[in-house]
């Protein structure tokens, strides 16, 4: 949730990097969003753990951006490229509802998808039906 469009610019040093994303644990985030994980969901995240490349759109321009994306226990994590040591910025997905965009959202793309906490919206483009499926 405290993910913007400019972490993803951001040019903070590793350490601070790795600091800020151990504020984003499960449990801070469970506590924070008022929510808890059970078991089951637990071990279910750690069996589905994905890595690929996604186009993000920024909120209010009509461009993407392509980063590496990962996800494993309950959050996205963004990088540059799939060789970068440590995420731009990373996305705790505890709380969000995933759809597919509506009309009012005016996004005219093939293989979109909409993450919504609040009023905190995000889309994100696959490259193929395939990836999108995933």
């Amino acid at each position: 949730e405290q993910e913007s469009e400019d972490d993803i610019h951001s040019s903070r040093s590793s350490l601070d990097r790795q600091s800020h994303h151990r504020a984003n644990t499960t449990m801070h985030v469970c506590w924070y969003r008022n929510t808890s994980v059970s078991m089951t969901d637990h071990s279910v995240a750690v069996e589905n753990q994905l890595s690929g490349y996604l186009l993000r759109k920024f909120k209010n321009s009509n461009g993407w951006q392509k980063l590496w994306v990962v996800f494993t226990n309950f959050c996205l994590f963004f990088y540059k490229t799939h060789q970068d040591d440590y995420p731009l910025a990373s996305l705790p997905l505890l709380g969000y509802a995933v759809s597919c965009p509506v009309e009012a959202d005016g996004i005219q793309k093939d293989y979109v998808f909409k993450l919504q906490f609040k009023s905190h919206v995000y889309f994100f483009r696959a490259e193929s039906k395939y990836t999108f499926e995933r």
